[in-house]
């Protein structure tokens, strides 16, 4: 089965990558894997204080994803996965493209804001000649409505 690999974070651009990854895999017969990635920075500190933030990271992350794949099962009939990696975020998605063959896309959320796309859509554009699978670009602002109409 095709898969839909979209990241998920606290960015406001998220919420729309994962309605289009839904709805696409909704329409298509296809799943969606949730990709969440924990940086090497949050757990730079002692041992003891870093595994405690690192559980704290993944719990904050099961319960943002629950919130997600509710409405994915409840409205899609999509029953997403998750997956978690911990590093820089580029290099763990290169690196989960890279190990699961059944992902044939990646979803990522386009900013709104003035600065630019936001950092994974700039990184990930300038290696998109060497991925192997297409990325879709969704941009932040546009309407569920039309989410749903272009789906």
């Amino acid at each position: 089965m095709r898969k839909f690999l979209v990241v998920l974070d606290d960015s406001r651009e998220c919420l729309n990558a994962m309605r289009f990854a839904a709805l696409r895999a909704a329409h298509t017969g296809g799943g969606v894997e949730v990709l969440a990635v924990i940086p090497p920075e949050e757990f730079n500190h002692w041992i003891g204080v870093g595994a405690i933030m690192r559980e704290e990271a993944r719990e904050r992350i099961h319960a943002h994803f629950e919130v997600f794949a509710k409405w994915m099962r409840d409205k899609q009939g999509v029953d997403p996965e998750l997956v978690i990696r911990e590093g820089e975020p580029v290099k763990e998605i290169m690196a989960q493209v890279a190990d699961d063959p059944e992902v044939g896309v990646l979803v990522l959320g386009a900013s709104t804001e003035k600065s630019g796309p936001g950092p994974l859509v700039t990184q990930l554009s300038k290696n998109s000649g060497s991925l192997p699978i297409p990325i879709t670009v969704v941009p932040g602002d546009l309407s569920k409505e039309r989410l749903e109409a272009i789906t």
